[in-house]
């Protein structure tokens, strides 16, 4: 037993000493490579020959960057990234999510085994793409609330004679982010010759929304068939708002689902806590078990996948 605790310490420094190792090496070679950036960046600005477009890596360490490059998966999450207006580069999260995956293992692996540590880890590797993903949502949220103003002042532009690029930049400049960041752009890309069509394609790609496609769908309309636009953009806009509030009354009724399901995964897992606090051995009977840790990895396990189908359960779209 004491050669087997020898040996798995040692395992666990090797383990942390190589993470520590692989940090600092990953830190030298992106400094290298922003260095190298830089240079070209330089040598490009004095030289006229000098590309003009830049091409976008997924990381700045090459290995890695060619590494992810095999991986269809990355595009996904390249496009999450820049939905949740992140100035983070596809490497930096996945490096990021395995480091969290490492230490969540060996910290995991320390006190309950194998099994648990993969779970634990697997979890761990998780948090910063659920990061990600609840930044997304909460942006995608904020542009909801205040797309339907947007459409009103767009509207009251069109009648005040303003063509549509300028009463696009007229909103981007007096809106809130995000709504104010999107339009701009979509304005800089057609005024830049990419073209309303393309242009409004782009948006819906970076705002996949369902009230996007509709104010899309209402200006290619107009641009095929004529007609007011400025009464279309009143009419969706009125439209939205009866939207967002049954959603709003639909949210505060399954507020109470959402807390119920917080409270019946946290609960368990609280008591287990005060247990191990005033009765240490009665928990012990459990840990020192050969399947004690296997049956605490799998009641954390179905206590986390309970509470995302209570979730999704409660979760009405409108």
């Amino acid at each position: 037993m004491l050669i087997v605790s020898i040996l798995a310490f040692f395992v666990l420094t090797f383990l942390l000493a190589s993470i520590v190792v692989a940090i600092a090496w990953m830190a030298f070679l992106k400094t290298r490579a922003e260095e190298s950036e830089a240079e070209l960046g330089e040598l490009g600005a004095a030289d006229e020959s000098g590309p003009l477009i830049r091409t976008e890596r997924l990381s700045t360490i090459n290995f890695w960057d060619s590494l992810l490059a095999h991986f269809d998966f990355m595009e996904i999450l390249k496009t999450r990234i820049a939905q949740a207006d992140l100035d983070w580069s596809v490497g930096r999260v996945t490096i990021a999510m395995a480091l969290a995956g490492a230490v969540g293992f060996v910290l995991f692996y320390r006190f309950l085994g194998f099994w648990p540590a993969a779970a634990g880890a697997a979890l761990a590797a998780f948090a910063p793409y659920g990061y990600v993903l609840r930044l997304r949502n909460k942006r995608f949220r904020k542009f909801s609330e205040n797309f339907p103003d947007v459409l009103d002042s767009l509207s009251r532009a069109l009648r005040s004679g303003y063509p549509l690029s300028a009463s696009m930049d007229m909103i981007a400049a007096e809106t809130v982010p995000p709504v104010s960041t999107e339009m701009r752009k979509t304005s800089a890309e057609a005024n830049l010759g990419v073209g309303w069509n393309r242009a409004l394609e782009n948006l819906a790609q970076r705002v996949p929304l369902l009230e996007v496609n509709l104010f899309i769908s209402a200006v290619e309309l107009h641009a095929r068939t004529g007609g007011k636009l400025s009464d279309v953009m009143s009419g969706l806009a009125e439209n939205m708002r009866e939207s967002l509030a049954l959603e709003g009354e639909i949210r505060s009724l399954a507020a109470n689902g959402k807390l119920t399901g917080l409270i019946l995964t946290i609960l368990p897992i609280g008591i287990a806590l005060m247990m191990m606090f005033f009765s240490p051995g009665y928990m012990q009977v459990l840990y020192n078990h050969p399947y004690g840790k296997n049956l605490i990895t799998a009641a954390v396990v179905c206590l986390v996948l309970a509470h995302f189908v209570i979730r999704k359960l409660v979760d009405i779209r409108v």
